[in-house]
C-alpha cells in the first residue's frame, strides 16, 4: 500500500459516520476506497503465497516482456518511491530475478531487467495471479463490466480535470 493510500484511508476513517452518510460523494468515495482496499488485501495475500512481496511482484510484472527500464521509468510505472524501489530491486537482485546494468549511451543511467530466472518467474507468477484475481470477478457480466468501466472512466476524467467548478 502506498503512502497516498494510507492517507486516504486515514482521512475516510476519521470522518464522522453520520456526516459521511449525508454526503453522497463521500459515501461513493468511501465505497470505492473500501473496494480498492479489499481487492488489494486479497491480491497481496495471494502474491505473498507466491513468495513475493506486493512491491516485488509489481516490479516483476512491470518488467515482464520488456528489455528493461531505467529506475525512473520503473518508478513511474509502478508508483513505488525511489527509496523503496532501490531496496526492492536489490532484494530481487539477491534472488537472481533481476539484474542492473548501465546504459551504453549514458553510463550514469542504470537499467533494470529480468534475468532468465526472473522472466520465468514472471511467466509463472503473473499468469497464476491473474487467474486467481479473475475468479473474484467471475460473476460479472459483460454489461456489468461495461457499466463499471464507464463510471470509473468518467470519475477518472473528472478527477483529472482537477477543478470541480470547471465541470
Amino acid at each position: 500500500m502506498q503512502a497516498g493510500d494510507m492517507r486516504t484511508g486515514f482521512f475516510l476513517s476519521r470522518l464522522p459516520i453520520v456526516h459521511t452518510m449525508k454526503e453522497r460523494f463521500l459515501r461513493s468515495i468511501r465505497l470505492l476506497a473500501e473496494c480498492y482496499h479489499a481487492f488489494e488485501h486479497i491480491s497481496s495475500m495471494h502474491v505473498r503465497s507466491l513468495n513475493l512481496t506486493p512491491a516485488q511482484f509489481d516490479i516483476i510484472a512491470t518488467l515482464g516482456n520488456t528489455s528493461g527500464m531505467s529506475f525512473k521509468e520503473l518508478g513511474e510505472r509502478t508508483l513505488i518511491t525511489k527509496g523503496t524501489l532501490t531496496g526492492v530491486v536489490a532484494r530481487l537482485e539477491g534472488k537472481g530475478l533481476v539484474e542492473r546494468s548501465t546504459k551504453p549511451e549514458d553510463r550514469r543511467s542504470m537499467i533494470v531487467r529480468l534475468t532468465a530466472k526472473g522472466q520465468h518467474e514472471f511467466e509463472c507468477a503473473f499468469a497464476e495471479h491473474m487467474q486467481y484475481c479473475r475468479q473474484l470477478f467471475v460473476q460479472y457480466s459483460d454489461e456489468e463490466f461495461s457499466a463499471l468501466e464507464r463510471e470509473l472512466a468518467t470519475l477518472k476524467q473528472r478527477l483529472a480535470a482537477g477543478n470541480p467548478t470547471s465541470q
